[in-house]
């Protein structure tokens, strides 16, 4: 399974009054990977339609572990499991992974997301660029699902 990496920066900002940071922030880490993924990969594979509209029609999260502030920044891995005809689930780990190998797992989430075209208004469906380099990132298991 391909999966995208980005290296997500902390900012004292981000930290809440208990020294950890904050719950709400990890959907903003969740977004710049998304768009680096589905904006900044996608259009230099040739599949930039993306970045002319999309909307999130939900998001799923589970907070596995306090993330503290840090200089250094934190993994997050993005891959797609499921395609439909107009969205896609991208799915999230948060992650740090030691020098012998063990991981630690902030936050497994996932995202809906629907390609938008912002001059009409409306949902659009998926094309065939797009599909094509989404497929690239598909889940190899059970749950994955692709649709035509």
């Amino acid at each position: 399974m391909a999966r995208h990496i980005y290296a997500c920066p902390l900012r004292w900002s981000d930290m809440d009054a208990f020294g950890h940071v904050n719950n709400v922030v990890f959907l903003r880490y969740l977004e710049e990977a998304r768009i680096d993924f589905m904006f900044t990969q996608a259009a230099e594979a040739g599949a930039g339609e993306f970045a002319g509209g999309s909307v999130v029609a939900r998001h799923e999260i589970d907070y596995k572990f306090p993330l503290v502030h840090r200089p250094a920044p934190v993994t997050i891995e993005t891959w797609v499991t499921k395609i439909g005809a107009a969205s896609v689930t991208v799915s999230y780990e948060i992650k740090d992974t030691a020098e012998d190998g063990t991981e630690t797992v902030y936050v497994r989430a996932s995202s809906v997301v629907v390609p938008f075209d912002l001059q009409v208004g409306r949902p659009r469906r998926i094309s065939k660029v797009e599909h094509a380099f989404l497929s690239r990132f598909i889940e190899d298991s059970d749950r994955a699902k692709v649709a035509a």
